[in-house]
């Protein structure tokens, strides 16, 4: 019998299950998966192990998924808004000729390691460390169930221009010429209906992982077969669904595939060279300069009128530097206009930067507290419409996560108690919606300082009902209603039993499980509706 299966199987297993150990011990510290890949690839290349051909095929498949999901999230929407992309554009521009006039003068100095580099060389690597990540970002907010709040919105909104920047790096640095054939691209947009009924008739199970895998392949070897960059069709094929209803469930199922394949993508940057005290070093130099992002990006948002706490907390979550610059510097090492070594500096500066963001992260809240006074006076005097305070115009009932549960909870309440209650909601679009079947809803984040303070200039509150679907945003809002003395009831809602105790020693006065309610409920439903 050939046993040569099972000796290739058993390869693949074993850096699975370092790649997996490393991952799993970076996420139990508050870090993205990602740092462990990293890591494995860099003991991985300790041992003499080098990435294949199948590996970078992986590789560019986990990238193409990714730039695929980042078309999905394209909402025009939201990047015509000056506070997104002119912040972005100009963060970026700023920091690409700073970064790079200070790579170029110790170039010019003779600092080791930098020595011998000309401007284009300098500026390069300056655009790899000016963009902030995608993965850290999304995981924290997601984490803490605050993709739809207002800081959440314009940190995606910057690092989506962010994103978009670098595609069309990659897209051009290449130099090569379009085909004549590429003019039949614009046939593409008379297509989009077709796509959208498609994506509509797919359903909710393989046949919509099939399709978006379709889509991200067939777009990047469409553009190939043309003469364009793999990775520009790619994300054009995800903007011309990207404001289907069903986008974002796409971009979901599509995350772990993409997050899967990515894997192979830092593990390949990790064989890619072995770490030495110098690349560790010059690496470890590079972390402080991510806060002078950050200041930038505060003065930045501050500038375009956005509260110190909106401002503060976006920054605090593009405090790290991204896997676009590991992307682009690969590109970078692959054309020959970095050495090998920057690609690991990078990967090691990434890294560290992930400690840092993820370390601001946990004391974001604390930290914009503790020094509210002097954030306040950094903020301007105007705002924005969708970052003002909210005035709870004498409710006594506050709906907090206008969701299903808390849209049910809101009508309720009002059919009981009339136009007392309110609800609030950090989502403008959901807020929007429903403002427009005449309900009474706010766009506020609860767990949030300035929302409390507040409240408690024109204090009419008396029952805050908890309708949130995490355990972390619950137990966030009722910290900010123990900081505020709140002396009112809180209601809370739990998923899981271990969560209805943690609820009430956080200061819920009373908790609901929804799903062994929703089964209670449905009981007397059916009983009610049965003949006599």
């Amino acid at each position: 019998m050939d046993f040569n299966w099972i000796t290739f199987a058993f390869g693949d297993v074993a850096w699975l299950l370092l790649a997996f150990a490393l991952g799993f011990l970076s996420r139990s510290v508050g870090l993205p998966p990602m740092v462990g890949f990293l890591a494995a690839g860099f003991l991985l290349n300790t041992q003499g192990i080098a990435g294949g051909d199948a590996l970078q095929k992986l590789a560019d498949l986990g990238i193409i998924l990714l730039l695929f999901t980042v078309g999905l999230k394209l909402k025009p929407r939201t990047l015509v808004r000056p506070h997104v992309w002119a912040v972005a554009g100009m963060h970026m521009s700023i920091i690409v000729t700073v970064f790079g006039l200070a790579i170029y003068w110790l170039a010019m100095v003779g600092v080791p390691f930098v020595s011998g580099m000309d401007m284009q060389r300098s500026l390069f690597v300056a655009f790899a460390l000016s963009f902030s990540s995608t993965v850290f970002v999304v995981q924290a907010l997601e984490d803490k169930g605050q993709m739809k709040s207002v800081h959440g919105g314009i940190a995606i909104g910057i690092l989506i221009m962010q994103d978009l920047a670098a595609v069309i790096f990659l897209a051009v640095s290449v130099g090569k010429v379009p085909s004549l054939w590429a003019a039949l691209l614009f046939l593409l947009i008379p297509l989009r209906p077709l796509l959208h009924q498609v994506l509509t008739r797919v359903g909710h199970g393989e046949l919509l992982v099939l399709f978006g895998f379709l889509l991200a392949m067939g777009g990047a070897e469409v553009f190939e077969l043309v003469g364009l960059k793999a990775a520009l069709g790619a994300l054009l094929f995800g903007v011309l669904i990207a404001n289907h209803p069903r986008s974002q469930e796409m971009a979901k199922t599509m995350l772990g595939f993409k997050d899967l394949f990515l894997l192979a993508f830092f593990l390949s940057v990790g064989l890619s060279g072995q770490l030495t005290t110098q690349t560790l070093i010059v690496a470890a130099a590079l972390v402080p300069f991510v806060f002078l992002k950050s200041v930038l990006f505060f003065a930045l948002l501050a500038r375009f009128k956005l509260r110190a706490r909106t401002s503060l907390l976006t920054t605090l979550h593009l405090t790290n530097y991204s896997e676009f610059g590991l992307i682009v510097a690969a590109l970078g090492v692959a054309n020959g206009w970095l050495d090998n070594d920057w690609l690991i500096v990078i990967a090691v500066a990434l890294s560290l930067s992930f400690v840092v963001a993820a370390a601001l992260d946990g004391i974001a809240d604390r930290l914009y507290s503790r020094y509210r006074k002097f954030w306040r006076r950094l903020q301007s005097s105007e705002r924005l419409a969708d970052d003002m305070l909210v005035d709870m115009g004498g409710a006594t009932i506050a709906v907090i996560g206008m969701g299903r549960v808390g849209t049910s909870a809101y009508d309720n309440m009002r059919s009981l108690y009339g136009e007392t209650v309110v609800g609030i909601d950090t989502d403008s679009a959901k807020v929007r919606q429903h403002q427009s079947t005449g309900r009474r809803v706010l766009v506020g984040d609860p767990s949030g300082a300035d929302f409390w303070d507040r409240v408690a200039e024109t204090h009419t509150i008396e029952l805050v009902m908890l309708a949130l679907p995490r355990l972390e945003t619950n137990l966030s809002v009722l910290d900010q209603l123990g900081v505020a003395r709140f002396p009112g009831r809180v209601a809370a809602t739990a998923r899981f039993a271990d969560e209805i105790e943690t609820l009430k020693q956080a200061g819920a006065t009373t908790v609901f499980n929804i799903y062994t309610e929703a089964g209670t409920g449905f009981a007397h439903h059916v009983v009610a509706e049965m003949p006599d």
